[in-house]
């Protein structure tokens, strides 16, 4: 066996590095196929193929870098075929995701009829999104999904106890539903904000990679939680803070 310890964590850390570019390349994408369309409502008017696949485009830019520390970790779990092993983990993570986008596709759909109601009907709407959101984020489920993905030893030690050749696949599957359960009322607010609202997206991606991240993070978790409910209130007085719904100003912002 050549190179040691400090070879297979060098090893390691190259995941962590290919996810982040892979993240910085669909950001790449967004910005330059959809930067000028961000408070387009509903489905942006693609169909559902093409709407799973900017979706999960739009999550691997906006959640593989909150991941990049767990594949880190997993990829030290494994000592042979490292490489292709970690393709399979994400391809499997994303897949979590991209089977996401089936309801967000329903859901995209309804808000898109709603974008059309009057301009009262959507601020409803859009102050439910806030409150669906800020519950979630003060709920026990959240902060469990949550501390599992910033303390994730014990899922390495679960992911080390699957048999076989499936065990990327399981592992990456398995830690992309908690990261799901975790971040997917988040995902909702996108709803409000504009579908493709590239502000908003790095806003949601920043507060994902610190909730996960930060020393800090299951506070700035609730933080956001107490802001998301005052937003459901705000939006009444300020209809243009869910562009997506109000119809307000969808030039973008």
């Amino acid at each position: 066996m050549t190179g040691g310890p400090d070879a297979v964590r060098r090893g390691a850390g190259r995941p962590a590095g290919l996810l982040l570019v892979a993240a910085a390349a669909a950001w790449v994408w967004l910005v330059t196929r959809w930067g000028g369309m961000s408070a387009m409502p509903g489905t942006m008017g693609l169909g559902l193929p093409a709407f799973l696949a900017v979706w999960t485009l739009m999550m691997a830019a906006m959640m593989l870098p909150a991941t990049a520390f767990v594949a880190a970790l997993y990829a030290r779990t494994i000592t042979v075929h490292r490489a292709s092993r970690m393709v399979v983990f994400t391809v499997a993570y994303l897949l979590v995701w991209a089977a996401a986008g089936l309801p967000g596709y329903g859901l995209a759909v309804a808000l898109g009829r709603a974008a059309s109601l009057p301009a009262v009907a959507g601020t409803a709407v859009a102050a439910a999104l806030f409150a669906l959101n800020g519950v979630y984020q003060l709920t026990p489920l959240k902060d469990r999904c949550l501390a599992r993905c910033r303390s994730p030893i014990g899922l390495m030690l679960r992911y080390a106890s699957y048999p076989g050749p499936s065990r990327d696949l399981r592992a990456g599957a398995h830690h992309g539903a908690f990261c799901l359960g975790c971040c997917w009322s988040l995902m909702v607010l996108l709803a409000a904000f504009g579908a493709m609202n590239l502000w908003a997206m790095v806003a949601l991606a920043s507060v994902i990679t610190v909730e996960k991240l930060a020393p800090l993070g299951r506070l700035v978790a609730r933080a956001v939680g107490v802001a998301s409910i005052a937003l459901a209130v705000a939006v009444f007085w300020v209809p243009a803070l869910a562009l997506g719904l109000t119809g307000a100003d969808m030039t973008g912002m």
